[in-house]
């Protein structure tokens, strides 16, 4: 609803400004009439800063101009059209179509939740809008309820609020490096401040179905600090009304862009669940379903096997949430503690390597021997060939060298002669050369070696704990071992899954890295049971971001 008490404005000599719309962070949005055309339109006056110098101001104000205009070209029926793009009294003004009806947010405010079928009707329209945007070399940024209009009295889905997108080869319509857009909706790579392309648009787009089917995002939090953790580390839990399109949500919120489900197959589940009723499988996609997300459903049904079951090859490092703490903390005055910040990465393992078999046994209860990860992690290089070292490691230190530990966790000053961040609740369990920090009934055990260096390196001794796998665990499957870094040292990581030592325990999944520092051999695992791999990585990451020698 307008703000009729405004004062009345004739902006570039025809666009009367008659009534506020809306106030955001880019400026006001009017109702207005194009007194040259005798229409309705929206005029949207983006803000100025005060702390600019005139040269900079003007340079901003060009740019905004120049990336409005190219916005301005884009044509499709479910993008906004923008009519003009003016400037009166040194401040830049767009004008846009006048859409009557309100926005996705208002209709799940007032009206709750959204149907499957309607739902996958809206994701049709923003995916067909986002395909010709990126087409164009458009991003958009910032995709979310709020930005995506009903149309009244039609079926018309707009995706609106391109203000702070991107056209390629350009800076941005905000101040160059500032933080845009809403975190809740806002892809992990860009929170880390990494390269983006169209594959952020397309998480948002996931977070956004979730929010239609569901009511609430799935990364709402109570703080900010909160927010980015959810979007870059934590178990995503997608909400139970998201099932019928579970494949498709699943997907657009992988966190490796490179896995992410692709616009084009993300537009063919859709269009045959609007078919048929039922999404099919994604026929490419990096999203790996696990357990969680398949609450009614055997694993058999399914057709995978407990190996399968897993999470994104890649998390984002500690590091880049850090940075993305800065921006946003900076932006909205958040004062975000960067501890806080150095949160989850999953993974458990079993023993360490050596040229024997790894073992992990405790007098209590049986353990997992070595393990590692299939994909990238805090320590691992990232698909793209982009080496992903722990940063963080130091990062997350004091003053002292002595660790940080995330909420969640505490600092175990080990007599072995190192420092990690371990779980609340974990409890300290040597055995001999290694020692374990295990959950409550050891379902969870954090393992940690240390010893000689060994011919070849980590990657060796991995390779031959990885040969020797079946013999020092039950079932030994789907094993493999990847060259990375930790830090700036070569380092090996080792990824399985195996039977458990028991029937009761159950298959279990292990997590291991292996590096050498200082004349010394380290090794860092994590097992859980197939089911809980997620916390498992957390844990494995967070040990491995955190351990300091000495």
């Amino acid at each position: 609803m307008g703000t009729e008490g405004d004062a009345v404005r004739v902006i570039a000599g025809r666009y009367r400004l008659e009534a506020r719309l809306g106030r955001g962070g880019m400026g006001v949005v009017w109702r207005a009439t194009d007194e040259l055309l005798g229409r309705r339109v929206a005029v949207k006056e983006l803000a100025q800063d005060d702390t600019l110098s005139s040269e900079e101001a003007r340079g901003r104000r060009d740019r905004t101009l120049r990336e409005a205009r190219a916005v301005a070209q884009l044509s499709h029926p479910h993008i906004i059209v923008v009519h003009d793009v003016v400037e009166d009294g040194e401040r830049p003004y767009i004008v846009m179509e006048l859409i009557d009806g309100g926005s996705l947010a208002d209709r799940i405010a007032e009206h709750g939740p959204l149907a499957p079928d309607e739902a996958a009707r809206i994701g049709l329209a923003l995916l067909g809008a986002l395909r010709a945007a990126h087409a164009a070399g458009v991003l958009h940024r910032d995709i979310k309820p709020a930005n995506v209009l009903l149309e009244r009295d039609s079926d018309r889905v707009v995706l609106t609020d391109f203000g702070i997108a991107q056209v390629a080869g350009a800076t941005t319509l905000t101040e160059t490096g500032s933080f845009v857009g809403s975190p809740e909706y806002t892809a992990p790579e860009r929170m880390s401040g990494a390269h983006t392309g169209p594959e952020s648009d397309l998480w948002s787009l996931g977070a956004l179905l979730c929010t239609a089917l569901s009511g609430e995002s799935p990364f709402r939090r109570d703080s900010l600090g909160g927010i980015l953790h959810a979007v870059v580390f934590a178990e995503i839990r997608t909400p139970p009304q998201a099932a019928p399109l579970l494949p498709v949500v699943r997907g657009l919120l992988e966190r490796d862009p490179g896995r992410r489900l692709g616009a084009a197959e993300a537009e063919r589940l859709l269009r045959a669940f609007r078919d048929t009723g039922r999404t099919p499988p994604a026929a490419s996609s990096g999203y790996t379903p696990t357990r969680a997300d398949l609450p009614q459903q055997g694993l058999a049904q399914q057709g995978l096997s407990p190996s399968r079951l897993g999470q994104s090859a890649q998390e984002r490092s500690t590091r880049g949430v850090l940075i993305a703490a800065l921006l946003v903390a900076a932006m909205a005055g958040a004062g975000v503690s960067a501890a806080a910040l150095l949160v989850n990465r999953d993974g458990e393992g079993g023993g360490s390597p050596t040229s024997s078999a790894p073992r992990e046994t405790t007098s209590a209860a049986p353990g997992p021997t070595a393990s590692g990860s299939t994909g990238p992690t805090a320590a691992s290089p990232s698909p793209t060939g982009r080496p992903s070292t722990t940063a963080s490691h130091a990062a997350s230190r004091a003053s002292d060298d002595r660790p940080t530990a995330p909420s969640g966790y505490h600092v175990a000053d080990d007599p072995a002669g190192f420092s990690l961040a371990v779980p609340e609740g974990f409890t300290r369990v040597p055995q001999g050369e290694r020692v374990f920090y295990m959950s409550p009934g050891q379902t969870f055990r954090l393992g940690i070696r240390i010893a000689e260096p060994e011919p070849g390196g980590p990657l060796a001794v991995l390779r031959r704990a990885h040969a020797g796998g079946p013999d020092a665990n039950p079932g030994y499957h789907d094993g493999k071992v990847t060259e990375t870094t930790h830090g700036a040292r070569p380092a090996a990581l080792w990824e399985f899954t195996w039977d458990g030592f028991s029937a009761a325990e159950g298959p279990r999944h292990t997590y291991d890295l292996c590096w050498e520092e200082d004349g010394r051999l380290y090794d860092v695992w994590v097992s859980a049971p197939v089911g809980k791999v997620r916390e498992a990585r957390e844990y494995f990451d967070v040990a491995v971001d955190t351990f300091v020698t000495g």
